[in-house]
This record gives C-alpha cells, sequence and structure tokens, in this order.
C-alpha cells in the first residue's frame, strides 16, 4: 500500500466542490480521504462523496464530491491509497 496527494482545495464555508481525476487502472483498489490543511479543532471539518466513472475498458474516473462543514473557509488534500 502507498499513499499520495492527487490534489488540493479550498472551500468557502459551507460550500460544496467537485473534482475528478481520469486514467486509473481498473484493477487497482483505490480509496480515497480528505485531510484538512486548516487547523479548527472541535468537531468534523470536511465530508467527501466519491463516485466512479468506468470511461474506457482500461481506465476508471473518480468524481469527488467535497463540502465544508465548518463556518469559516477550509483548504484540503485529495488523497488516495492503493491497496493492492
Amino acid at each position: 500500500m502507498w499513499t499520495n496527494v492527487q490534489f488540493t482545495g479550498t472551500l468557502a464555508a459551507g460550500a460544496s466542490g467537485s473534482w475528478y481525476t481520469w486514467g486509473w487502472p481498473p484493477a487497482w483498489h483505490v480509496v480515497w480521504y480528505l485531510m484538512p490543511t486548516t487547523p479548527k479543532p472541535g468537531a468534523p471539518q470536511v465530508d467527501w462523496t466519491i463516485q466512479v466513472e468506468r470511461g474506457a475498458t482500461d481506465q476508471c474516473t473518480y468524481w469527488i464530491v467535497a463540502r465544508n462543514l465548518t463556518t469559516t473557509p477550509l483548504t484540503f488534500e485529495g488523497r488516495y491509497a492503493v491497496l493492492n
């Protein structure tokens, strides 16, 4: 297993945003997660959903929707881990 940062993002207070990343091998087991880089102790900061598109026989596209759960602007990293 290895992890890496694929993208960074910024969201206004209470806002949502979408990102996508394409060209992933469909045989890989990829797990996505978002890590806030703006400190704000006391409560969760970000929520996300992942959707997958099989754009071709040899590639996948991941669609990532992030939502800022706070009342202040938020920056974060979109990270992934390949489990196989």
